[in-house]
């Protein structure tokens, strides 16, 4: 049966409709509000774009002007991974905290809270949760990112997060389909796989799944991850299989399906984005994620015209990218009634009915105090009260974390014990450099993912040998055994993780 191509303007249109592309400035470029007006109808936005909350405010607001149903999208997943405070690390701690505490109703008023912030700020679309089981400790590029290593754990947190996002009138994008947390590579360098049978994918990545679809997220977000047990051939976002099959037909799915950004090498170094993304769409995703790597126009039009030449060589069905455009339109619809509503309390409004006791402003640090686990040592532990030296031992932080966040508890520190001083140590730290900067001072060990870095293992075991009154404090996932005169897990390395370590290092 040979279907009648539409006009080319109406065609194009549709092109433009399923980009979420990016862009470099915190001000509108002319070149992305010309084609807004042409029919672009979803923004990215990235730590790059953003100053603060009224700048990022002015932003999205001229965005509306050139279109009121604009998509409006970041990906804040609090914890590890802010946009919002990109410049001081985030007041919500991440999804391994909330997992550790494992209070639902907390885990919900912590999105409300995010998503509130984030719709005053004129965002209606929010890349997070990880819903991403993470069984392999090992993760590279999820770790803290997600609830937890059991599926219905992360399941019940996933649903949580979801519930409070969108009652704050932000629809939430849960990702990253079906599942990310059993790999060992990085899809922003390679493409990762999961070697496991069907059964093992659907008992363990796919519970939280099932569950966010039940509960009615907006938007799922595919991985760029090979499953050979569901489709030997095709990454994830560009299998007919997995998206329509299993995501569509199998669990019922009916929102919006977003790729992870095309840009990422485990498509991009094979099929290229043009390609990538026409594979894509026709595999059953209805946007196609660029720009955190790629945030030009020239991306932009290159796309538009891959997937405009695709149907028109009949590559892609006209039909599949008319369904997909009319997805992206449907949410854009749903985001605009709620901000027609006001759907987002005005900051220090009462925290809704049902939601956790602390809710509201400062739920992310009472979720981050909550979230600790602290170990004495072997010998009885006086809280400090002089001025330590802080030792950050660093490592090289994912794509998806980035390295312009702040991190640590050194600057909490020196709040409670002004004159705290400070140092960062990498792959060639010594024992010896670090008990030099130190001095006669007390030792704060800071370390991310300590039973992932034998070099970082190395370092602390000889400044423990040496100073056993060295207090530690694991910022990532704790999986090594305690040690130190006192042992401090945040389960997350966000500005409010560090304010409650430094608050049980201090006794405050």
């Amino acid at each position: 049966m040979t279907t009648l191509v539409r006009g080319a303007d109406t065609l194009t249109r549709d092109a433009l409709t399923v980009l979420q592309p990016g862009f470099v400035g915190t001000t509108a470029p002319d070149w992305l509000l010309r084609r807004i007006g042409e029919g672009l109808s979803s923004v990215g936005l990235f730590g790059r774009n953003v100053v603060g909350p009224e700048q990022l405010a002015a932003l999205t607001a001229r965005l509306r002007a050139e279109r009121d149903d604009v998509l409006v999208a970041i990906d804040e997943e609090g914890g590890d991974v802010t946009r919002l405070e990109v410049n001081e690390g985030s007041s919500f701690p991440g999804n391994y905290a909330l997992g550790h505490v494992d209070d639902v109703e907390l885990t919900r008023a912590v999105a409300h809270e995010l998503g509130r912030r984030l719709a005053v700020c004129g965002i209606d679309l929010n890349w997070a949760p990880s819903a991403d089981v993470n069984s392999n400790a090992d993760n590279p590029v999820i770790g803290v990112r997600s609830f937890g290593a059991d599926p219905e754990l992360v399941a019940r947190h996933t649903v949580a997060y979801v519930d409070g996002l969108q009652a704050a009138g932000v629809a939430a994008c849960t990702k990253h389909f079906p599942g990310h947390g059993d790999t060992s590579v990085d899809s922003h360098d390679a493409l990762p796989r999961i070697d496991v049978d069907a059964a093992t994918l659907h008992a363990r990545e796919l519970r939280p799944f099932r569950a966010a679809v039940d509960a009615g997220t907006k938007a799922v977000m595919s991985a760029h991850i090979l499953l050979p047990a569901l489709d030997p051939e095709h990454p994830a976002t560009l299998s007919p299989r997995i998206l329509t099959g299993l995501l569509r037909r199998e669990l019922g799915f009916d929102g919006l399906i977003v790729t992870d950004g095309m840009e990422m090498r485990a498509v991009a170094a094979t099929y290229g984005i043009e390609r990538g993304s026409v594979l894509a769409i026709a595999a059953g995703a209805d946007a196609i994620c660029v720009g955190g790597g790629l945030s030009d126009e020239d991306t932009v039009l290159r796309l538009r015209d891959a997937l405009v030449t695709a149907v028109r060589t009949g590559e892609l069905p006209e039909e599949r990218l008319a369904d997909a455009a009319e997805r992206v339109r449907a949410l854009a619809a749903w985001t605009q009634a709620h901000r027609a509503r006001g759907a987002a309390p005005e900051p220090g409004a009462a925290p809704q009915e049902g939601t956790a006791p602390g809710a509201g402003a400062e739920v992310g640090l009472v979720a981050a105090r909550r979230a600790l686990t602290v170990t004495p040592g072997a010998a009885p532990f006086a809280p400090l009260t002089e001025a330590p030296y802080v030792a950050s031992f660093t490592p090289v932080a994912n794509f998806a974390v980035g390295d312009e966040t702040p991190w640590g508890v050194a600057a909490e520190l020196d709040r409670l014990l002004p004159g705290t001083r400070a140092g960062s140590y990498g792959t060639d730290a010594t024992v010896d450099g670090v008990l030099t900067a130190a001095g006669e001072r007390r030792v704060v060990a800071v370390v991310r993912d300590l039973h992932r870095h034998p070099w970082m293992s190395a370092v602390l075991d000889a400044l423990l040998a040496a100073r056993p009154d060295t207090v530690v404090v694991e910022m990532g996932l704790n999986e090594s055994e305690p040690r130190g005169a006192l042992h401090v897990a945040t389960h997350g390395a966000a500005r409010v993780c560090g304010r409650a370590a430094a608050e049980a290092i201090t006794g405050r």
